[in-house]
């Protein structure tokens, strides 16, 4: 088996939320980061509408774009486009941070469980487990969504009506579907089977 067809076996888990929402993919060794945001996003349920970066012990990776400076930074950001996963973990068993969206900082345990070779005749990426809704965006972060579920539970809370009305009809905190991740992961990735030999 080649390196890059490794398989990597993750567990992403959005820190500080309880009880915890997580999710449990299965992905490539030669996936880039910038494709693993994606598979993240798709995989948790965010709507890809703000910036985000890797840290993978002290390096940050990050989109970029010309004439970005990375003022903030002590050293220059290397590029999710450029690495992938296999090249920033190099097979081993460690954890490293994944923020989204740098206003409400959801931040993300991503933790590889274990490296596996890839089964015959299965697709990657795919999305294996999970517990619990994603936030909606743009809610304050993990303290505004607990906010929110609160006002949820109490349905004399004043703010009740208007936090229904913003969430939009169906929202189940508890609700995680299975399989409409792995059926958009399958159209948006258009999933390769892995083939013996």
């Amino acid at each position: 088996m080649s390196r890059q067809d490794t398989v990597y076996q993750v567990r992403i888990t959005l820190e500080n939320s309880e009880p915890p929402i997580w999710r449990r993919v299965q992905v490539k060794g030669d996936t880039s980061l910038a494709d693993l945001h994606r598979i993240i996003q798709i995989a948790m349920g965010w709507e890809d509408y703000h910036l985000y970066e890797f840290t993978v012990g002290k390096v940050v990776y990050m989109p970029s774009s010309p004439g970005d400076d990375f003022f903030m930074f002590d050293e220059k950001p290397q590029s999710v486009s450029r690495n992938t996963l296999e090249s920033v973990t190099d097979g081993r068993r460690i954890k490293f941070q994944y923020v989204y969206d740098m206003g409400d900082d959801w931040t993300h345990a991503v933790k590889v469980e274990k490296t596996l070779a890839p089964e015959e005749g299965m697709a990657y990426p795919r999305c294996l487990a999970g517990e619990r809704a994603c936030p909606p965006e743009d809610c304050g972060g993990v303290w505004g969504y607990e906010e929110l579920l609160e006002i949820l539970s109490e349905p004399e809370h004043e703010a009740y009506g208007e936090t229904l009305e913003w969430l939009g009809e169906g929202f189940d905190p508890e609700n995680f579907d299975l399989d409409a991740v792995n059926k958009e992961l399958a159209r948006r990735f258009k999933r390769r089977s892995a083939k013996k030999g």
